[in-house]
């Protein structure tokens, strides 16, 4: 099942690193929400990718929009994940469900080693619209490998906003 832009998103919900709990129906950014899906403590891709990100929170911010990194991973992987990753500035949510996030349109893996969780999902950012809980954009990958620049998501989210989050395209 693919979600398409102006889908509604299902009802994502994660503990947070560090205490609490995230729900996507509880996100109220002035523009946008950055959920960015990511395989687990085990990837090593991921903890720059999300370094990457992690600088520019600040930037997101500052144009209203709230950026979290998700993984299925279980609270001791996603506190270590935050702690060892040295993610100051991102928040970072575990826990996901597998079948919550593939009904989000994510491709999901079975772990290999004893290193992998059993289930994770495979990189994916998605711009949702705080309002109505709509998917706006998304970037969703098989695989670990060629992911989004989270410059050039930035760039886009820019263009999005100064155009006035004209309607989504992509779901035709």
């Amino acid at each position: 099942m693919r979600t398409n832009p102006d889908d509604t998103m299902p009802a994502l919900e994660a503990e947070l690193a560090g205490g609490g709990t995230w729900r996507l129906a509880d996100e109220h950014p002035a523009k946008l929400s950055l959920l960015v899906f990511y395989r687990g403590l085990h990837c090593p891709i991921c903890r720059v990718w999300l370094g990457e990100l992690d600088r520019l929170v600040p930037e997101f911010t500052a144009r209203g929009v709230s950026a979290i990194a998700l993984s299925c991973d279980a609270r001791e992987r996603g506190e270590r994940a935050k702690d060892q990753w040295g993610l100051e500035n991102l928040r970072v949510g575990y826990g996901i469900e597998p079948e919550d996030a593939r009904k989000a349109g994510l491709y999901i893996s079975e772990g290999r080693g004893k290193d992998e969780p059993q289930l994770f999902t495979e990189p994916a950012v998605l711009l949702v619209k705080p309002g109505d809980g709509t998917l706006y954009a998304a970037w969703v990958q098989s695989q670990p490998r060629a992911r989004p620049h989270f410059e050039e998501v930035l760039a886009a989210a820019d263009k999005l906003i100064e155009r006035g989050l004209p309607a989504p395209r992509g779901s035709a």
